[in-house]
Formats: structure tokens, sequence, C-alpha cells
């Protein structure tokens, strides 16, 4: 049902993109280098990729015919297993390249649901998971998508002698979509009793675009161990620490990661998981600044969070990976008001970025670069929101110093 198994994980396949009136080439490059990434993730070898620029899709192939053919030859030639198209697809473009390609098809969508189903870990996260994808699969119940016989549960369950086998999918989806719904309410409601009876303290939220390194700030700032890897969506599941910051305790939450073009199905089913963003007092928005595209990753961040009613929060806005800029050449350099590939530390600071709205810091969390300047900001800013709430405890600033740490509150 659009997923693969463990014998599959090295297999090969062929990316495709399209460039059009409201995508342009520069932008459809960018995505299909996070295609590949996105790929490579889910345990997928990409040989070849394909673009195209049209005025708009192909209705029927997505693609033009002339493009088609090329990806259909090259698939024969090297015995590809997977097509990935950089946009999601409609049912009836999935149907007639599965039916043209004789391949097993993939849009971004199915893949990005195919790689959050490999990383989710609780029963929260593997039950918003399992629904996104089945409302992804519901209008697509046609060719491959049809066997489902193991949820059927045997023949018993085939409904009448005229229902065709397409009607009886169609009403097994819909009932295990309304069965998960039930499911997660219920996961809602324990969640949120779990969150309310943390109410007493500040709380803040990691955010950002994926792969930016939320997590190793999440293990640097709270001394604990939150699985990190150089993949994306490493952390699927929200994460929460309490964590004390000199004699300051406070609750940290490390959040899935955005990504461009983000399949509306998850961000629907995962609205509970981002509650841990929503009701925050503090965002920390973690930004790769060494990725060429981060300005854009900026945007969609924010566009998530205003998807979810966050987006007013206070922030502070933290440009990680700053060791990853090569060393400045020794002759003097211009540069155009873009970030320039050897920025200095201090260049960076009086950048435009040191000028955005929210409060700014340069780190480097992986040779640990300015992260006590991070505490010290985050610190601040955890005070100032306490001291707001519980004015009467104001007198725990001038106690002895706590020793740092984090419980895990899992």
């Amino acid at each position: 049902m659009g997923g693969y198994s463990n014998e599959t994980r090295e297999s090969t396949a062929v990316i495709v993109g399209l460039a059009h009136r409201e995508q342009s080439r520069e932008k459809l490059e960018e995505y299909m280098v996070e295609l590949e990434f996105l790929a490579e993730t889910a345990g997928i070898k990409t040989l070849k990729s394909f673009s195209q620029y049209l005025d708009t899709p192909n209705p029927k192939t997505f693609i033009g015919a002339g493009k088609l053919n090329e990806v259909i030859a090259y698939v024969k030639e090297h015995d590809v297993e997977f097509v990935i198209f950089d946009d999601e697809l409609t049912p009836s473009q999935m149907r007639n390249l599965e039916k043209e390609i004789k391949r097993k098809i993939f849009d971004r969508s199915l893949l990005i649901l195919d790689i959050f189903q490999m990383r989710a870990q609780t029963s929260q996260a593997k039950t918003q998971v399992e629904l996104a994808r089945y409302e992804y699969l519901l209008p697509r119940l046609t060719g491959l998508w049809t066997h489902l016989e193991r949820q059927r549960g045997g023949t018993g369950t085939r409904g009448g002698s005229g229902e065709k086998e397409i009607e009886t999918d169609r009403r097994i989806i819909r009932d295990k979509i309304a069965l998960l719904k039930h499911q997660l309410v219920k996961i809602d409601k324990q969640m949120h009793v779990q969150r309310k009876s943390r109410v007493s303290m500040v709380r803040v939220a990691l955010v950002g675009y994926t792969n930016v390194g939320k997590s190793t700030i999440m293990n640097l700032v709270s001394k604990s161990t939150v699985f990190a890897e150089n993949k994306l969506f490493a952390t699927l599941d929200t994460t929460v620490r309490k964590v004390v910051v000199k004699n300051l305790p406070f609750l940290m939450a490390d959040t899935v990661g955005f990504i461009r073009k983000l399949p509306h199905q998850l961000v629907e089913s995962f609205k509970s998981t981002l509650d841990e963003t929503r009701e925050s007092d503090l965002l920390i928005h973690v930004v790769d600044i060494s990725h060429p595209q981060f300005e854009d990753q900026i945007r969609t961040v924010e566009a998530t969070l205003a998807e979810i009613g966050a987006i007013d929060k206070p922030t502070i806005l933290v440009f990680n990976k700053i060791d990853q800029f090569p060393e400045p050449p020794d002759e003097e350099w211009k540069w155009d008001g873009e970030i320039h590939p050897a920025m200095r530390l201090d260049d960076l600071e009086k950048s435009w970025m040191a000028r955005a709205d929210h409060q700014t810091i340069f780190i480097s969390a992986k040779e640990k670069i300015n992260l006590d300047k991070l505490r010290e900001i985050l610190y601040d800013k955890v005070k100032e929101i306490h001291i707001k709430r519980y004015p009467y405890n104001s007198f725990l600033y001038d106690l002895p110093e706590e020793s740092e740490g984090a419980d895990n509150l899992d």
C-alpha cells in the first residue's frame, strides 16, 4: 500500500521534477536535491534525476510524453525499482504513470509518509502516521492500491455479490480512518492531561526545518540523550525534558521537523503532537545557516507555525552550523548583503540576520561554539516569563545555583 519492506531498503530509483509557471527552474533544483535526500533517508539510492519545464503539469501523466519515454527507457535499461515525483500526483496521474512505466510510483507526499512510518516510535505517532497514510490512500484505491485482503479478514466480509472490489476497499479504508480518529481522540485526551500537569513550569519548544540540529541542541542544553542523526526526520516523536539552567527549572520539548511541501494529511494528523509547540511559552527556532536555501526554510517553518496558531510566540532565532563555513580568505572580500560563504562569527553578528524581529544568536552545536551565550539568552527569556507569571517566586533567583541537568518526562 505504498510502503516497502526491509528487503527493499537498498532499492534504486529515479527522481522526476517539473518546473512551471509557479515553480522556477532554480527552485526545482533545490527541491530535487531535497527529494534525493528524502529518498536516501528512506534507504533508496537515486540513480538519475529527470526534469522538465512545462507551463502547467500534464493532467494525465504530470510530465510530457517525450520526457515520459525517456524515463521509461532508462528505468528498463537499468532495472530501476521506483520512480519518485517531486510533487503530489493526482490519483489519475498515479494510475496512468504506473500503467505506462510499470514500476512502483512514489510522489513526495507518499515518500514522506513512508519515512514517517519508519520513524514513528510511540503509539500516538504511529496512529497519526497511519491515519495520514489511509487518508492519502483513499482516493487512490485503483490498480496496485486494491490489495487489502489482510484487512478484510477473510472472504466473509466481501459484501453483496454485486459489490465491486474497489467499493469494498473504500469501505474498509473509511472504517479504518474512523477507528484511527477515535483512537487519536483518546490519545489526545491522555496527552492533554500530561501537558496540564506541567502547566506550573515555563515551557520551551525547539522548532525548525528538518535536519537543522534541534536534537543536538536539546542534548547539549539539557545534558540528556535524544536520538540525533544526519537524516531527515531523525526525530519524529516529541521529547520533553525538565531542564535546569543556573537555578531555574523549565521544560524543553524537541518537536518534529518541518519540510517544504509537507503532505497536508500529515499536518492535520500531527496537529495534536504540535500542541506541544502551540502551548509553549517560548520557541527556539533553529536554522541551518550553512544550507543554501535557509531563508526559504525559515519561511516554511513560519508558515507551518502560522497554520497551527503558534506564530506570535516569543522566539529566539538560533542560526546553527556556523562551523560549516570555510575559513575566510586572507585578502579582503566584498559581499552583496547575502550570506557570504566565508563570514566570521563577528561578521554574522553584524549582518541583517542579527537585526531580525526576534533575538538572534549564531552557534555551532557540533563544535559547541557560543553555547554559553545561548544558555544565557535562554535563561533570561525563561526568567522573564517566570517572573511575569509567578512574581511571588522572585526569591528563587537569589538562591544558590542548582546543578544543571534534565529529567525525562516522556
